[in-house]
């Protein structure tokens, strides 16, 4: 069968979802401070994506979730999904902190795949927000990967809270980070404080995929090698699924990595000497 690329995944239970959460740094630090006001209760929404492990494998793969090395744009769009429609707004303000101290690592290609796979009927909210979180990052942090972000959601702009929007911006203003964007965001709803999510080194050091990103940049290629690091024997198909990247990627990793086993056996050889 031929190889297809994929972009969206299944869905995944809320449960195995806030476990991913903490896997990539978001709430293990100041868990117990209060949460942000919450919104009016919403009718049941859409399932989120799934969440991929060791460094991209589905459950179609027998691949279990792994807390260590979830995929990394999966767990950010499932964030979205949390905080947009089922309206948990901690887990909003906790992705809003997470994108601004590590997104320099995003793989911002595959998120944008992701977010464009979404349904936009089924979906607008989370688009919205993907819109506005793109535009801030290109604006405040010039991070220009984002600036395509913008495409992804066309409409009126929308509210965040189900109630009380205009009461709360008439006392306290729009939040910076929104302002102009497709969702309005009242100052005073999302907190950002760093303690709440892992900073890049402490992330680094128990993320396997993070960690190959810091090293090569945030790419498939690092996505592969860190799947490689975890089992060398993933054929390149597999390997293409697992870290949502193309054949010709993974075959030329396969050989990369081939090139360097001598030198790895040369090293060991030597340090045994």
């Amino acid at each position: 069968m031929a190889f297809r690329r994929t972009d969206a995944a299944p869905d995944l239970a809320l449960g195995n979802a806030l476990t991913a959460l903490a896997a990539i740094g978001m709430g293990l630090v100041g868990a117990g401070a209060p949460a942000a006001p919450a919104a009016p209760a919403a009718p049941a929404a859409p399932a989120a994506p799934t969440i991929r492990g060791r460094s991209g494998g589905d459950a179609g793969d027998g691949d279990e979730c792994s807390a260590g090395d979830v995929n990394i744009e999966d767990t950010l769009l499932v964030a979205s999904v949390e905080g947009l429609e089922r309206e948990d707004l901690r887990v909003l303000a906790l992705l809003m902190t997470w994108l601004r101290v590590h997104h320099r690592w995003v793989n911002a290609d595959r998120l944008h795949r992701g977010v464009l796979a979404m349904n936009a009927e089924a979906h607008p909210r989370v688009r919205a927000f993907w819109a506005a979180a793109g535009a801030w990052l290109a604006r405040d942090y010039r991070d220009r990967r984002f600036t395509r972000f913008a495409g992804v959601y066309r409409g009126l702009r929308l509210d965040l809270l189900g109630s009380g929007t205009d009461f709360h911006l008439g006392r306290v203003g729009e939040d910076l980070r929104f302002a102009d964007g497709p969702l309005r965001v009242p100052a005073n709803v999302l907190r950002d404080r760093d303690a709440d999510v892992l900073p890049p080194a402490a992330l680094a050091a128990r993320h396997r995929t993070y960690r190959r990103r810091v090293l090569m940049g945030p790419t498939y290629r690092a996505d592969m090698w860190a799947a490689l690091d975890a089992d060398p024997s993933l054929p390149p198909a597999a390997l293409a699924r697992r870290a949502y990247g193309s054949f010709a990627t993974a075959w030329q990793v396969k050989h990369d990595r081939a090139l360097l086993e001598p030198a790895k056996d040369a090293a060991r050889d030597q340090a045994i000497a």
